[in-house]
């Protein structure tokens, strides 16, 4: 009779949308569980019942804590609510090491031999399907049983490695030991193979001659490079990967110089001025930014910069942007303007700001005092004064170092006058 804690199929057997769905019911019922532990328990079930598995983990569970293993006892007729205590109690912890120790004790099964055979099959009657071939006796019952038990149950794949694994201990004992003359004979070593590769292992594509850019064909494929790419940076990362160079790896001065031997330099750098020009309109004049948009290095950006001969126009667009940011006149936009550090150090202007903006509020405040009480009330009355909100001015007057000078004013202010 076979146990109900026996394993019916090897863990690894146990299909992975089965274990998937037993994990994720686990998970929903309080009690989630490895996926080692997940098989584990799958082991225990035939492949037959795979679809009962299904049928209830598409369900909610109706109580928890349900762990892999009881679910299986839920398969088997137990009630989630006596399966729920056996998990706290931890029953399935005890089941789990049973399985292992009755498969432990379980006899492998015997090694199928690979090695072809060439001996002819014997001559004498086949013996009845109902008679041991050893004994000629007929078997009983129970040994039917078993042999139908044994023809059905998965078997375990042997792979060559194994075989040459089993087979060399054997062969070790079996061998002869070696004469002298087989000691001085010449030997044979066999050459050591590369390892196959798997079928999602990606394998760089050889590389094309540096050749055959300088062709006529080169400049199509060049335009359309081009056209894909933003800056020469990227164009070389690009053709890299493809082509070798004329001496080595592919080189930026070796990708020029191709480009102007077929007259589409020009075209490059014209692609290369009107991003770098879209970039900075677009960032307000952040260096930093502009470099990220385009996947540059700051060292980068400004080679980049110095071969256009753009560095004037490049610096008349940031003071443009300078200028508008300390000329901004709404409150808002400048205590808003205030949490941007990385912008402000970026055009070179963050002390100049703080210390106007730390002016403009000293004197907006001189004029709210009288009407505030506490730092919240008087922020209120400048943020309400001149449009902007009372979070804002609080966090300028945090940042700008005014809020322990103005506390003590208005705590002064609160005190009545001594006589």
């Amino acid at each position: 009779m076979i146990s109900p804690w026996q394993r019916r199929r090897q863990p690894d057997d146990v299909p992975t949308p089965v274990a998937v769905a037993v994990s994720d019911f686990c998970r929903r019922a309080k009690a989630p569980a490895p996926a080692q532990e997940v098989r584990e328990a799958l082991a225990l079930l035939s492949e037959e019942e795979d679809f009962r598995v299904r049928s209830l983990t598409d369900g909610e569970p109706e109580t928890s804590p349900l762990g892999p293993f009881a679910l299986v006892d839920i398969l088997r007729g137990v009630p989630p609510s006596l399966a729920a205590q056996r998990q706290t109690c931890g029953y399935y912890a005890v089941a789990q090491e049973l399985a292992q120790v009755r498969e432990e004790k379980t006899p492998p099964p015997a090694p199928v031999s690979t090695t072809p055979t060439f001996a002819l099959p014997p001559t004498g009657a086949p013996a009845p399907a109902d008679t041991d071939p050893k004994t000629g006796r007929r078997k009983s019952a129970k040994a039917e049983a078993a042999a139908v038990q044994e023809r059905i149950a998965p078997r375990k794949r042997v792979t060559d490695e194994d075989t040459l694994d089993e087979a060399e201990p054997a062969a070790e004992q079996a061998a002869p030991a070696p004469s002298p003359e087989d000691e001085d004979a010449p030997r044979f070593v066999k050459r050591e193979l590369p390892r196959p590769r798997g079928r999602f292992t990606r394998v760089e594509a050889q590389r094309l001659s540096f050749f055959e850019l300088t062709r006529a064909e080169g400049k199509e494929t060049l335009e359309a490079a081009i056209e894909a790419t933003e800056h020469r940076y990227s164009l070389l990362r690009t053709l890299e990967h493809r082509y070798n160079g004329p001496r080595g790896e592919l080189t930026q001065v070796d990708m020029e110089n191709v480009l102007r031997q077929h007259g589409i330099m020009e075209t490059l750098e014209a692609r290369e001025k009107s991003n770098l020009q879209t970039a900075y309109a677009s960032q307000r004049g952040a260096a930093g930014r502009v470099a990220w948009a385009l996947g540059l290095s700051p060292s980068e950006l400004q080679r980049l910069t110095h071969a256009l001969r753009l560095e004037e126009e490049v610096e008349a667009m940031r003071e443009r942007f300078r200028n508008e940011v300390l000329a901004t006149s709404h409150l808002t936009h400048r205590l808003d303007m205030l949490g941007k550090d990385k912008y402000l150090a970026d055009l070179g202007i963050q002390k100049r700001f703080t210390d106007s903006l730390r002016k403009e509020l000293e004197r907006l405040v001189k004029d709210a005092m009288p009407d505030a009480t506490d730092l919240h009330s008087l922020a209120n009355v400048v943020g309400r004064k001149h449009g902007a909100p009372a979070e804002l001015v609080t966090r300028a007057f945090e940042r700008l170092g005014l809020a322990e000078s103005l506390r003590k004013q208005l705590s002064s202010q609160a005190l009545p006058p001594s006589h």
